[in-house]
């Protein structure tokens, strides 16, 4: 009997931690970092205030939770959106629309904005390795386009998919909407090739 009784107490406290994340993500969506606080999640899930902090100790660690939780999930749409398509300049195409696409959710936004001001450096770094990760769903799509240095290239178009991820949270819909055929054409016609992209063996100064 206590053997069940604790399962039952730990089930509970699960549930009621992801009804907080739920809370938290429609916090998230409805008005951005500055409606996520303890007393809204109180009122959300029907706990009291003091009854949240027993979950997480700041509004820091509930976002830290969130991006391991969500991270994880955000990756999988974009690689299930390259999976669906039918070449290799098409997956690229996927994996640099699916960022921006993402990039446009106002809950990943309103994370980014909280983890960058509020994160301490460990979980800042967990969260940019997440985010690294993506790299490896574009390695074989640019070997696939021949490209010589494809894991080099992947690291390269991640770094200007995350520039324009930036670039497009401070305009508007029209705007991004450029910034997304501009890096996509940068992806396929920039680093498509392998004579665009074959290494230099000397420099001229």
């Amino acid at each position: 009997m206590p053997k069940i009784r604790a399962a039952t107490v730990a089930e509970h406290r699960q549930l009621q931690r992801a009804a907080l994340l739920d809370a938290a993500r429609a916090l998230l969506v409805e008005g951005g970092r500055d409606a996520l606080t303890f007393a809204a999640l109180a009122v959300r899930t029907g706990l009291a205030r003091s009854s949240v902090y027993e979950y997480f100790r700041s509004r820091a660690a509930v976002v830290e939770e969130l991006c391991a939780t969500d991270l994880p999930l955000w990756a999988a749409e974009i690689e299930a959106g390259m999976a669906a398509c039918d070449s290799a300049g098409e997956r690229i195409e996927a994996y640099v629309r699916g960022q921006l696409q993402l990039a446009s959710d106002p809950r990943h936004r309103a994370v980014v904005a909280i983890s960058e001001l509020e994160l301490d450096d460990a979980a800042r770094e967990r969260i940019r390795s997440a985010h690294s990760s993506l790299v490896t769903l574009v390695v074989k799509s640019l070997a696939d386009l021949g490209h010589e240095h494809p894991r080099l290239a992947a690291v390269v178009l991640q770094g200007a998919v995350e520039a324009a991820v930036r670039q497009a949270e401070r305009v508007g819909a029209e705007e991004a909407g450029v910034i997304a055929e501009v890096t996509v054409a940068l992806a396929l016609h920039g680093l498509g090739t392998a004579e665009s992209t074959r290494a230099p063996t000397s420099r001229r100064l």
